[in-house]
Formats: C-alpha cells, sequence, structure tokens
C-alpha cells in the first residue's frame, strides 16, 4: 500500500486544526484538493479517518491509528533532511516550539535572536500555549521543544531541564492602597479592576482558573497584548495587574508603579525546557535545545 507524504501530513494539519479548511492552509493546499486527497485516502483505505461534524472535524479510532504513525513518519523525515543538511548546505529546516506566556514575552525574545543568527538555515516556529497543553502536544509529537512551569508534571516519557525563574507579582498605580502592602493574597485582589491579557492567552487562562477556584471572577477593565502595554494603562490607574516580575522590574524604570509579590505558591514557578527524547530529536531541534539550555537563567 503506497501512502503519499503530502497526503500524510495534510492528515496531521487536519487533525491539529480540527478544521480541514485549517488543515488544508496550514498544508499549502486549496481547499477543493485537500478535500479530495483526504477522500482519495479514505477509499484507499477503506475507512473513514475523519467523523465530519458541524464545527469541523475529528479523527476516528482508525484515523487516530493513522496519526500516530503519521508523525512518526513526518518525524523520520525531518531527522533525515537535518542530517543530510550537513553534508548538503543551505537546506532550511523549522523547529516548532510551545511556550507559556512568561517564555514568549519576556525570556525566549533576547535569546532566539542570537540563535537564528547564528543559524540563518533554520526557522523556528514559536506558538503560546497553557503549561498542560505543551506537555500533551510533546507527548504526542505535535511539536519539539517546550517550555511548561514546574506546577506541571511533565509526562514520563518526558525529559525536562530548568529552563528559568518566573515569579508573579501584583503592579498597581503609584498611589494605589495595594501599592503599600508588602505581599497579597491572590484572592484578596479578585475583586480589583484588573488589566489583562487576551482572553485565551496562556496565563489570563492560568489566572481565570485561580480566581474561579476563589468563587469568583476577574473584573477586567481592558485587555492587551503584551506586559509593557499593561503596565503603561495600570500606571494611568485605571486598575491593577497580575505580570511576571522581570517584567514589573523593567517597567518599573519608566513608570510610576508599585511592585507587591504574590504570597501565593503557585504564583512562585520554575520553568522548564521539555523534549520527548533529546537524544533522537532533529539537528536543528537538538541545536536550539541546547542553546536555551546554555543560557539558563
Amino acid at each position: 500500500m503506497h501512502f503519499d507524504l503530502v497526503d500524510l501530513r495534510l492528515a496531521v494539519n487536519v487533525a491539529e486544526a480540527a478544521s480541514i479548511t485549517h488543515g488544508a492552509a496550514r498544508s499549502g493546499l486549496a481547499l477543493a484538493s485537500a478535500s479530495e486527497r483526504l477522500r482519495n485516502l479514505e477509499q484507499t483505505l477503506g475507512i473513514a479517518l475523519f467523523e465530519r461534524q458541524r464545527r469541523g472535524v475529528r479523527p476516528t479510532a482508525a484515523g487516530l491509528a493513522l496519526l500516530h504513525h503519521a508523525r512518526l513518519v513526518l518525524e523520520q523525515i525531518e531527522l533525515m533532511r537535518g542530517e543530510l543538511g550537513g553534508f548538503a548546505g543551505g537546506v532550511r529546516g523549522r523547529v516548532r516550539l510551545l511556550s507559556n506566556t512568561a517564555a514568549t514575552l519576556e525570556f525566549l525574545p533576547p535569546l532566539l535572536g542570537p540563535f537564528l543568527a547564528a543559524h540563518p538555515q533554520i526557522d523556528v516556529e514559536v506558538e503560546e500555549r497553557p503549561s498542560p497543553a505543551i506537555v500533551r502536544s510533546i507527548a504526542q509529537g505535535r511539536a519539539e521543544i517546550g517550555i511548561v512551569a514546574d506546577a506541571v508534571d511533565p509526562a514520563a516519557e518526558l525529559e525536562s531541564f530548568p529552563f528559568a525563574e518566573d515569579r508573579l507579582v501584583l503592579v498597581t498605580p503609584a498611589r494605589h492602597r495595594l501599592g503599600r502592602r508588602r505581599q497579597v493574597a491572590f484572592r484578596d485582589i479578585v475583586a480589583e479592576g484588573f488589566v489583562g491579557l487576551p482572553a485565551g492567552s496562556a496565563l489570563q487562562t492560568h489566572l481565570d482558573d485561580h480566581a474561579a477556584r476563589t468563587g469568583q471572577r476577574l473584573s477586567m477593565r481592558v485587555r492587551l497584548p503584551n506586559f509593557d502595554a499593561i503596565c503603561r494603562v495600570v500606571e494611568s490607574g485605571i486598575g491593577v495587574a497580575v505580570v511576571p516580575r522581570s517584567a514589573a522590574r523593567r517597567c518599573r524604570l519608566s513608570m510610576a508603579l508599585r511592585v507587591v509579590p504574590l504570597g501565593d505558591a503557585w504564583a512562585r514557578r520554575h520553568l522548564r525546557l521539555c523534549v520527548r527524547d533529546s537524544r533522537t530529536l532533529p539537528p536543528m531541534a537538538r541545536a536550539l535545545l541546547a542553546h536555551l539550555r546554555a543560557r539558563v537563567r
């Protein structure tokens, strides 16, 4: 039985996007072409690989089996491409890296620039995800490297390495009553007006979950895309925010802010790099992992 690599990659992309339309776009195919390829693959195998639903698609049991082997095949192809790159020269490769909000906005930017400059043949695709989703994706082979909070126990089959310390703090306007506190508990500030990240971002989801555990919801005054913008609006006096300590310290240098530690145990986190198996990573992913590990903060 013959399998086309384009079809295997398409099946993986469709499954991850839960949509034929989005899976086709990720694969660089027109929707009609992608739909025909999936139909032909299912007809060749004599089984349905995806269950078509009102809002997207979901793999069948047979589809899940195919996806498992397809990811192994594609991973091996990437490994081969990377190994041959050392002989051929000029071969471009891509490393997919998943990280939580703090790593994406605070720790990665100063590290990725030097790496990309030193490796012009490597592209890095960074995607922000909550830590539990990152662990699942790495375990399933959907990305090569993840950066997660140590509050999430990496699956037994994953390797993990120290990366950075991430402590969450409260930032307030300079004259805010909470700014005079030495420390605050998250439950005591949930009722405040908050300036936060967009709904669905990893850190915002994390904070929303902890607010829900207190039986309350955060009152969001405005949502902004990064910590600098959040701190700038907090400075104006319309609310408070919870951000990584590194962002708070940086912003306090140019803004009238107070920084107050959160006393909750979950607010102090150690970020860790995680991979399925560092020995079997494609060479380009192995190079990025080594670069990040060498710059542990």
